[in-house]
């Protein structure tokens, strides 16, 4: 059945779009003048903005479960919560925990893919997972549990090649740049340099070995400096995908523009949500710790930032809002350039023909009305308790 959004503002990856109506079934099939609309259904959109859906690439969990719970109904549940944020595809990303209960998180999510690609999923679409450690630097590990960190071994995650996309390590380590190479050369897996103690000049040794990310950039790594550029420096200056979290609390605004003037497409928004996503302030935990919520702030008992709290479509309106940037390039920031990032380009991240039918309707604030996933209605505001709104 051929469906048309008519009466909104097309946001594609180059402009914002009046007067037009986006015509799609499980595909997108074109954008046309309003006055030339041929569809079955007819969706208005009350002059909201008609977006590409949006993509998650570092998700640990949200509204109370995680990824690495090692329970397939979690990542259900996850899925099911993300399209109210206007997320229409994700990775479940696993935390340092023991090597067991990552391999099960591994398996839940191999299980899952492919379901989630069903018409009758409920939620959003699994595209993989993000592996987050073990093999990184216990001297930049943050929130990650010290008793779960392991060297850097490439033979341990290749068979799991099918159902990573993107993996972080400290290459640094022992073993660290030959994990990259093997990695990167036996895999299409995208390997991140995060959690690490790396200077600038071993960070760019580790892209010259195939690392094309960079794990939440600014956090957990070293920092710059005019002397010792660090991993920021490298991550600012060389050919690789930068992550974000745009709320405000992990890194300044004040740098939001200095990224996106640095990395252009090669800015993503993330979210590196816990289970406390969703979720009222108090007490949750993370990878077997303790992490305390207060308003936009997740922290250890002994200070220590532990994840966020974040939504995708807020991280987009931070983005907008606390830049020059138009509506159109914070949204390409969590779709086009996060699709891009994992090789997924052909088939998400923007409202171009063929593509999947990953849809969004967004409000002025970033407040997701209605969201289609391969072209099913998952998500109408209302359906879901007013807390669940909430844009913290």
């Amino acid at each position: 059945m051929t469906k048309a959004i008519t009466n909104g503002i097309i946001v594609t990856e180059y402009a914002e779009l009046k007067g037009k109506a986006l015509i799609f079934d499980d595909k997108i099939l074109g954008i046309v003048d309003e006055n030339s609309v041929n569809a079955d259904e007819i969706i208005d959109a009350e002059g909201h903005y008609i977006c590409p859906g949006l993509i998650d690439l570092h998700i640990h969990g949200y509204v109370g479960e995680d990824t690495s719970d090692g329970k397939e109904e979690g990542i259900r549940k996850i899925a099911q919560a993300l399209p109210q944020n206007g997320v229409t595809a994700f990775l479940p990303t696993t935390m340092t925990v023991s090597w067991e209960e990552i391999v099960t998180a591994f398996e839940n999510v191999r299980t899952l893919r492919p379901e989630s690609r069903l018409p009758g999923f409920d939620g959003s679409e699994i595209l993989g997972c993000h592996a987050e450690g073990p093999f990184i630097n216990p001297a930049r590990k943050g929130a990650q549990a010290a008793d779960g960190i392991l060297p850097p071994d490439a033979d341990m995650v290749l068979p799991y090649k099918d159902i990573i996309r993107i993996i972080t390590v400290a290459p640094e380590m022992p073993g660290g740049m030959m994990f990259v190479r093997r990695v990167t050369q036996e895999s299409s897996m995208v390997v991140s340099i995060g959690h690490t103690s790396a200077t600038y000049e071993q960070a760019l040794e580790a892209i010259a070995a195939g690392a094309s990310y960079i794990t939440h950039t600014f956090n957990a790594m070293t920092a710059l400096n005019h002397r010792k550029p660090g991993t920021a420096g490298a991550a600012l200056t060389a050919n690789v995908t930068a992550e974000l979290i745009a709320d405000a609390f992990h890194v300044h605004p004040g740098l939001f523009s200095l990224l996106h003037v640095a990395k252009g497409e090669k800015l993503v928004l993330v979210t590196d949500c816990t289970r406390a996503g969703g979720l009222e302030d108090g007490e949750y935990t993370l990878g077997g710790q303790s992490i305390f919520v207060k308003g936009i702030e997740c922290r250890l008992a002994d200070g220590t930032i532990a994840g966020s709290v974040l939504k995708l479509n807020v991280a987009v309106r931070n983005l907008r809002d606390l830049t020059p940037l138009p509506m159109w390039q914070a949204v390409k920031a969590a779709s086009l350039s996060a699709a891009s990032a994992i090789g997924a380009s052909e088939t998400k991240g923007s409202l171009t023909p063929g593509k999947d039918a990953d849809i969004t309707i967004f409000d002025k604030d970033c407040i997701a009305q209605k969201t289609f996933v391969r072209g099913h209605l998952k998500f109408t505001k209302g359906d879901t308790p007013h807390a669940a709104q909430s844009t913290r």
